[in-house]
């Protein structure tokens, strides 16, 4: 019992003087020293580097076509039509549409989607000639067209000279029972888009050589043999399902000067 009593007395003490031990401040930790890295670091692009004074950068050259400036030669008048006398044109009232004379006018009118109609006059033929016309469409859009007929035989061979309501003109051929476009669609700034508008269309020809105008401004020539001699008329097509209508008037034909 004593020896048990010591015991205890001993490690009461050893303990009491670890609490009363001074309190020890831990070592300090090493710093951290930031390495520069060794890498170098790619340099920003400058795209606009200033420069000590302003450098003007070349005018770009555009080569510009001069303008094509044809004029039709042509002689005496051959005829002129006021269309105050429909006695010579083919007049047709239908389901599609109609082409009437009236005041002063030849006015194709269409009234069915799709509609092709046209008027001739029935004389006299005109081989070598400068025509021009006034077509002036009152409903029209897109691709819409009208035009003028010329050289049309007696078998139905005919040239076309076509305006569109988008601002384009060609010349289409039916020759034997076949359709073609010596001269496909061109955008032209001459040919009016939409309606109401006017244009004045002028066809110079002689032999196998055409030349085309609007406004008095040279659009396109085209030699074509297939034809040579025939009557005038004019003609709408309607491309969709609106109505079209298109007048013409002051006709007059002029001989060529060969």
């Amino acid at each position: 019992m004593k020896h048990l009593l010591i015991g205890c007395i001993f490690f009461l003490l050893i303990g009491l003087a670890v609490s009363c031990a001074p309190l020890q401040t831990p070592p300090p930790m090493p710093t951290n020293t930031l390495i520069p890295a060794t890498e170098t670091p790619t340099p920003t692009k400058v795209w606009f580097p200033p420069t000590p004074t302003y450098t003007s950068f070349p005018t770009p050259t555009i080569a510009i076509s001069p303008t094509v400036n044809i004029q039709p030669q042509f002689g005496a008048l051959i005829l002129e039509d006021d269309f105050n006398d429909g006695s010579k044109w083919t007049q047709t009232q239908g389901a599609i549409g109609s082409a009437s004379v009236t005041n002063n006018e030849l006015t194709i009118a269409l009234s069915q989607e799709r509609a092709y109609l046209f008027s001739l006059r029935s004389e006299p033929y005109f081989k070598d000639f400068y025509a021009e016309v006034t077509a002036s469409p009152s409903i029209c859009r897109g691709d819409d067209e009208y035009g003028i007929l010329f050289r049309v035989s007696p078998s139905f061979d005919f040239y076309r000279f076509s305006l569109t309501c988008n601002g384009q003109t060609r010349l289409d051929k039916y020759y034997h029972g076949t359709a073609s476009s010596p001269q496909p669609p061109i955008y032209s700034s001459e040919v009016p888009p939409g309606a109401p508008s006017i244009s004045r269309l002028g066809i110079w020809v002689s032999g196998k050589e055409m030349q085309f105008f609007i406004n008095n401004v040279y659009q396109f020539s085209v030699h074509d043999p297939s034809i040579t001699q025939g009557t005038l008329g004019f003609f709408a097509r309607a491309s969709g399902e609106g109505a079209v209508t298109i007048n013409f008037t002051d006709l007059v034909v002029y001989g060529v000067n060969r």
